[in-house]
């Protein structure tokens, strides 16, 4: 028989200034310490109780793609692998749902994926979800180095939730926050690097409206700090988890690397659900307009 889940879930978000911006810097250092410094982070989860936790985008080194230089390629893993692994061994010991944005080298010849593991308590790998929208804009120049996800919206029955994932850009798009509500998502985790100027007056608004639409938790994690020699614009923190109200369960700060933790009530969403019928009273008979336009 499965084992009982709780309805009360401890979840965590890590957010992380870049240790090394030196481009002189080999990659696999400037990653060692990226990686390095999120340990404690880790470690301060587990012993705090964290259930599932959650890792900023492409946590482990900067956020590279404002660079069109070929050197970030030496980045890429495949996934699972090594850095899966080695997380797994946290997953393990703290008893701890672990899920880790990467950037991942697909098993095809010259296909590269942004990318989120999802490893379950027990250390298992539960598998993948590639991030489906990708932007090219000005200091974003993420399609040469990323393919669009080619997966769907999967969801992970972890030991403690179901949990969906969209990465950053993602966040922007409904289509794809609905699919993962249908897919029977109970917490949806959004790693990010958004810089002020760009997205900090939609970084509150765009994923609780998301939560209300599906009724469902939604944990929002971003970087923190300035990543030289790019200097695209301060990564501005405030991680947060909402609740399917749209009410905040706890904020990060704007600068600070730190560990941001809330007890989120999944019986809410049962609650919320039955009285805001949007999964019900929807019309999947229209959605035949999005088609082709």
């Amino acid at each position: 028989m499965a084992e009982a889940k709780n309805d009360i879930v401890r979840c965590g978000l890590i957010q992380c200034s870049n240790p090394i911006n030196d481009e002189s810097v080999p990659v696999a250092d400037i990653q060692k310490a990226m990686y390095d410094k999120h340990i404690p982070f880790i470690e301060e989860a587990g012993e705090k109780g964290v259930q599932i936790l959650c890792l900023q985008e492409i946590f482990n080194g900067p956020y590279f793609c404002p660079s069109q230089d070929p050197r970030w390629y030496a980045a890429a893993e495949p996934v699972p692998g090594p850095t899966t692994h080695a997380l797994a061994e946290y997953a393990k010991k703290y008893d701890m749902v672990i899920v880790a944005s990467l950037y991942e080298k697909a098993e095809r010849r010259g296909v590269y994926f942004n990318t989120a593991a999802v490893i379950d308590a027990d250390g298992t790998y539960l598998g993948k979800y590639r991030k489906q929208h990708i932007p090219q804009v000005a200091g974003f120049w993420e399609k040469f180095f990323f393919t669009p996800g080619d997966g769907g919206y999967p969801i992970f029955d972890t030991k403690y939730a179901k949990v969906g994932v969209y990465i950053c850009y993602d966040r922007h798009f409904p289509e794809g926050a609905r699919c993962l509500g249908l897919n029977g998502a109970e917490i949806v985790f959004n790693p990010s690097a958004t810089v002020a100027g760009l997205s900090q007056y939609l970084w509150k608004l765009e994923q609780p409206a998301h939560a209300v639409a599906n009724g469902y938790f939604v944990g929002a994690i971003n970087r923190v700090g300035t990543e030289a020699p790019w200097n695209i614009g301060k990564f501005y923190g405030n991680s947060y988890f909402v609740n399917p109200r749209g009410q905040f369960e706890a904020c990060g700060s704007e600068d600070d690397d730190e560990l941001v933790i809330a007890d989120l009530d999944l019986s809410m969403i049962d609650e919320v659900r039955n009285t805001w019928q949007f999964y019900r009273d929807r019309r999947p008979d229209a959605y035949d307009e999005l088609n082709n336009r």
